[in-house]
């Protein structure tokens, strides 16, 4: 399919721009493609929008979605060119704009059975148009998009957007039950200020990973430890350490991206879609809540496959004073050492797979492998995942490990953006249950 140089796709017939076009090469939004992560590269994304004020987010959405890798092609209902014009889509897409279905059939062309598309995506959709879809009707380009989708069985995902009443609708409440039986996935609004909102781009796009991936651990389920643990010295003084919780974050979405069950223990209050997360400050509390969590999985038949302890835990505890130490003055802290939840894990479950995380700082390569090796042995891991905190990674956006795991030769080196490494350290977690 090519572009138009006004953005709005045109009839079948001759168009003297396609030939400028050509000159030109791809369009400059493509050059960002990719740029983020490759978590849809390859994956065509029909992206429709409807007449609600949330329609200004996609714009964001759509250069997300491209950032991740993906070819967006925008769809809109008449409402919605009264919102936002088709040239700011096709700006924000790099690809002309479907306002009318033309001799091309598009809808087919992209959603019907030989379709080239991989997903639909409704953001956001209004209540008409949902409503519409529920019922099988196709008046605008939008809802005929949905229904040629439904008949070839191409993925839907809907993002409502809409006053918080109408949302609440008995009506609109069935329709989304009937879309949820039909299979279409319902990303739930956020309920703010009387309105039913459309939700994040980061859950839009964590939503789109998933229902995209190839669910490399599907029907498995995760426990992740992340991020530093806060250790009391007074009301208001604490210690910690300089760990952002980044990795344990990016580890949490990827394996929920490939279809697991997730929890995570961290001291942030993120609210993950598809994640459960247990809040958790001190290193006793992280190491209690893991046990546990352990525990009652195993009671319930729902038990754990795999332990990823990426926290940082504190190594040392103090016994906190109940009121502010008075500033100006010298005083000394009695430092103790803190559980170790690794040993503490290992002890009530032998038979469980861990992946540890082994962190030293200014040695050499061959030194950090020898140490993460040793630590593998001696508890052992599943993998280990190795990097050297002297150099970085610690706080940061990016960082540098080595993925070792449990009889493989071959050591993967991995550097960059730490989505990047929580995919690989996941694709190797996929590879070591495949070989079980």
């Amino acid at each position: 399919m090519e572009d138009h140089s006004l953005g709005v796709r045109e009839a079948s017939g001759s168009n003297p721009d396609r030939s400028i076009m050509a000159e030109r090469g791809p369009h400059p939004t493509l050059r960002i493609k990719g740029t983020k992560s490759h978590s849809l590269l390859g994956k065509k994304i029909v992206l429709g929008v409807t007449g609600s004020i949330a329609a200004v987010k996609t714009v964001e959405l759509a250069r997300e979605l491209i950032r991740h890798g993906a070819d967006v092609y925008g769809v809109m209902s008449e409402a919605a060119t009264e919102i936002i014009h088709p040239y700011t889509l096709h700006y924000a897409t790099g690809h002309e704009v479907i306002t009318k279905l033309m001799g091309n059939i598009e809808h087919v062309e992209f959603l019907g059975m030989a379709g080239s598309a991989d997903l639909f995506i409704i953001a956001p959709c209004t209540a008409n148009t949902l409503n519409k879809i529920a019922g099988g009707v196709s008046d605008t380009t939008v809802t005929a998009f949905a229904t040629t989708a439904f008949g070839s069985g191409i993925p839907i995902i809907v993002v409502p957007a809409m006053h918080e009443t109408i949302y609440k609708s008995p009506v609109l409440i069935e329709n989304l039950d009937r879309l949820r039986s039909l299979g279409v996935t319902v990303i739930e609004p956020k309920i703010e200020e009387g309105l039913a909102k459309i939700v994040s781009t980061t859950d839009i796009i964590l939503t789109v990973e998933h229902v995209l991936s190839p669910k490399k651990l599907a029907g498995k389920r995760i426990l992740i430890t992340g991020g530093p643990t806060i250790e009391p010295i007074d009301p208001i003084r604490i210690l910690t350490n300089r760990s952002s919780g980044k990795t344990g974050i990016e580890i949490a979405k990827e394996a929920y991206k490939q279809g697991a069950g997730v929890t995570l223990l961290h001291s942030r209050e993120l609210s993950l879609r598809g994640i459960k997360e247990i809040k958790v400050e001190t290193a006793r509390e992280m190491i209690d809540a893991c046990v546990n969590e352990l525990q009652e999985g195993k009671e319930k038949g729902e038990g754990y496959d795999v332990l990823i302890s990426a926290a940082a835990i504190s190594d040392f505890t103090v016994a906190p004073s109940e009121v502010k130490i008075p500033s100006g003055e010298d005083f000394y802290l009695h430092l103790v050492p803190a559980g170790k939840l690794i040993e503490e894990v290992r002890n009530e479950f032998p038979e469980l797979a861990i992946v540890g995380f082994k962190a030293e700082t200014n040695v050499s390569e061959e030194e950090l492998i020898r140490s993460a090796r040793k630590k593998m042995e001696r508890y052992n891991f599943a993998m280990v995942v190795a990097n050297d905190v002297g150099k970085g990674g610690i706080g940061t956006e990016e960082n540098e490990v080595y993925i070792i795991r449990e009889g493989v030769e071959e050591i993967k080196h991995v550097k960059g953006v730490k989505s990047r490494i929580a995919e690989e350290i996941v694709g190797e977690l996929a590879k070591h249950f495949s070989n079980i």
